[in-house]
């Protein structure tokens, strides 16, 4: 049933009006949101970061102790150090960062000292109320990280990994580049940006060692980005190693404080018990975690091919490694957060192996109950594992869960500790939970001590304008997870609505949740200008099983988009406010590439599209993300030409917008450019929007404003006159 509103259409008008102004000055809603919560091992202290409204861009260090929100660390009374060094801010684009300030930091063991960068320079907080202290460096610093004990900061300056005692004193280098395009301490690109690992260096727990890794980007290809609007600027070099090239060469040390220094010895291939392909790399190129507990370092690494993953312990005195954990498959070794990681007692928590309806983990060799689908582990507290899963799609829940040793006679059912439904997640330390909770009515933030509330942290951000009133739709065979959009001004028998699909559809991302984020409130503004906007989440993305996501292996678009049209037809089928006549697709990144393929390729269906940062040609993308579903591009080019769009050209025969950032690093605006050509030398037709300066995720000012050039043009390729109750429609349907 679609829901109806008692709002005046004054008041929807003057909202939805400002609407796109709003979602561009709060950085899509995500500022005044606390986040990177680190919880003390006695469950007393809760770090966090967060500004001060849902319009302040600068990020602040806080602290919860006591029932009371405390701040630690202000950037704006701390002056102004030099400029953020380009590691940094390579560091901040694949955390896809958009405020400035304190936006990230580290701990000792016991979260009495906080470390963190501002403006290249190191600084130090203590939780006794000690105002912050500035460390003199020999370096810009990025990623500064104080020993487990708190006496001194790692940080990497230059590519060089360097220490400092927490009182300034004795700077000592440990470990200097070797190479012109060698750093210590840093993650890589793919490693950064496709794989999730986002750190280069480990404290061992005792303080007197570090678990680093050493990248060699010499025989990485080089992207060159520049800002044409900028010429008297040079262009940015960076590492890009593109489907079928090279990768960087990761390697991991064993650095002593002391001075001393010792390799890890990695395995270089995976053994006979590796799933043979078409293509095959047995190779270890990926180290894809890496920890360091009281039993030791831990590894993981995954081959090329990404079919083997094998999770090692490393002997901190041999730099020797032993494997503990083997995982194959025949299309790629799914990855999930937080694993693989260690309890007290040493049992190690990793994926289940594949097979069945559900995802779920091994811990100490135990599977948990089969019917959640797990999505990350949070943390642990004790024996107890925290982690976050499904049973229904749409709901993500934080669980606890003790298994049983083996032999014991089995392990009581997992606990879940969220409740309303949404989307939840956790950071865990002794017996308190911080539970991060988004669901329909918005995001709240709940300290639990022992599983009983006692207190909350404040979210800031502001209220969307538009209020969300979305219908909870299970379409066609698949019973595709979608939801309908329809105007707060529409009726029961007003003329049908041009339809816009919005999806993201791609894997690793769903936007078919029970929450109010700025993507539910970004479909209802458009819904608000006229259209009846459906959302669906299909095959290849999460939370429906292994079988379900790793459906896109080998292509990429044609299931994908195949249930975008079932969920169209069904949802068409079942409301006449739908209009199948008129019926357009807007995304951005996969989404994007999605829309242009829409009317590509089903021109009878889909009549315009706004496709925005679309990865066209998936020869460009990188080496991790790409290879997984397509393979080496060349041993199975058909692959890539048959999920790139650039050869389809010549077919287009809809109004077609394209939208990049100039400054885009990770779909480079080469795939619009390349695209825009092959359209050109077809004689087609297309509307072309650059972003000067932009990245790959728009804020700001751009932000709204794309909205309101996506809404015109989407209006006139649909030939919508009119919008309102008394909206209408010309005496014409686009042609097939």
């Amino acid at each position: 049933m679609i829901p109806t509103s008692d709002a005046t259409t004054d008041d929807t008008t003057d909202s939805t009006h400002r609407f796109p102004e709003q979602f561009g000055r709060t950085h899509r809603f995500s500022l005044g949101v606390p986040r990177g919560f680190t919880v003390s091992p006695d469950g007393a202290r809760v770090l966090f970061v967060r500004s001060t409204s849902g319009t302040d861009q600068v990020s602040r260090l806080w602290l919860y102790e006591d029932g009371m929100e405390r701040l630690l660390a202000d950037p704006l009374g701390a002056g102004h150090g030099g400029p953020v060094p380009p590691e940094e801010l390579a560091r901040r684009e694949r955390a896809r960062e958009t405020s400035s300030g304190v936006v990230s930091y580290a701990t000792d063991a016991q979260v009495r000292l906080a470390a963190f960068a501002l403006d290249g320079e190191l600084w130090v907080v203590r939780t006794d109320r000690s105002a912050p202290r500035r460390i003199r460096t020999a370096g810009p610093v990025v990623d500064p990280r104080p020993s487990p004990d708190g006496t001194l900061i790692a940080y990497v300056s230059g590519g060089a990994l360097r220490t400092v005692t927490a009182q300034g004193t004795d700077d000592r280098l440990l470990a200097a580049p070797d190479g012109d395009r060698v750093t210590y301490g840093l993650s890589d690109h793919v490693s950064a940006e496709s794989i999730g690992r986002s750190r280069g260096y480990w404290w061992s727990p005792r303080g007197d060692a570090l678990l680093v890794a050493r990248v060699d980007t010499s025989m990485v290809a080089r992207r060159y980005i520049s800002d044409p609007a900028r010429p008297e600027r040079p262009a940015r070099e960076m590492a890009y190693p593109a489907a079928g090239t090279a990768n960087a060469e990761v390697s991991l040390h064993l650095l002593r404080v002391s001075g001393e220094r010792l390799a890890v010895r990695l395995p270089r291939e995976a053994d006979a018990d590796h799933p043979e392909g078409v293509w095959t790399d047995r190779s270890f190129e990926y180290v894809v975690s890496a920890a360091w507990d009281g039993h030791g370092p831990l590894v993981s690494v995954q081959t090329r091919d990404q079919r083997s993953v094998y999770v090692l312990a490393v002997d901190p005195g041999t730099g020797g490694t032993s494997v503990l954990s083997r995982a194959h498959d025949r299309a790629w070794v799914a990855l999930r957060r937080g694993t693989p990681s260690r309890l007290p007692s040493g049992a190690l928590v990793v994926p289940a192996r594949p097979g069945g309806d559900t995802q779920g983990l091994e811990i100490g060799g135990v599977p948990t109950p089969p019917g959640l689908e797990v999505r990350e582990v949070v943390g642990s507290s004790g024996g107890r594992v925290f982690f976050t899963a499904s049973e229904e799609p749409t709901e993500v829940h934080v669980w606890s869960y003790e298994a049983a040793a083996p032999g014991d006679g089995g392990a009581a059912a997992p606990v879940r500790v969220s409740e309303a439904p949404g989307v939840h997640t956790a950071a865990v330390g002794g017996p308190t939970v911080v539970l991060d909770s988004r669901t329909p009515d918005g995001q709240t933030v709940t300290v639990l001590r022992d599983g009983v509330p006692v207190g909350r942290i404040a979210v800031l951000a502001e209220t969307p304008l538009v209020v969300p009133r979305p219908a909870a739709l299970s379409l066609g065979k698949r019973e595709l997870r979608s939801r309908l959009y329809l105007p707060s001004w529409h009726r029961p028998g007003d003329a049908p609505l041009p339809v816009l699909l919005s999806p993201y559809a791609g894997h690793g991302m769903q936007v078919v949740l029970k929450v109010r984020a700025w993507w539910v409130a970004v479909a209802q503004w458009f819904a608000e200008q006229g259209f009846a906007v459906l959302v669906t989440d299909g095959r290849g993305t999460p939370g429906r099983g292994e079988a379900w996501e790793k459906s896109v292996h080998g292509d990429r678009l044609t299931a994908v988009l195949d249930d975008q049209i079932d969920a169209l037809h069904a949802a068409t089928a079942r409301c006449s406010a739908l209009d199948p006549a008129r019926v357009a697709m807007r995304g951005w990144s996969f989404s994007g590439y999605l829309a242009a393929a829409a009317v590509l390729r089903h021109p009878e269906i889909f009549h315009a599209a706004v496709a925005g940062a679309a990865p066209a040609d998936r020869r460009l993308y990188d080496t991790h993300w790409e290879e997984r579903f397509l393979g080496h591009p060349d041993v199975l080019p058909e692959n890539y030409e048959r999920n790139s769009l650039l050869a389809e050209a010549a077919g287009l025969t809809r109004p077609l917008m394209l939208v990049h950032g100039i400054a885009d690093d990770n779909v480079a605006v080469a795939h619009m450019l390349r695209f825009s050509a092959a359209l050109l030398a077809a004689g087609r037709p297309h509307t072309v929007l650059p972003l000067s300066g932009a990245g790959h995720l728009v804020t700001r000012e751009a932000a709204g404003n794309l909205l309101l050039l996506e809404r015109d043009f989407l209006r006139k390729s649909l030939g919508v006159e009119h919008v309102g109750p008394a909206a209408r429609t010309p005496g014409r349907t686009p042609k097939p």
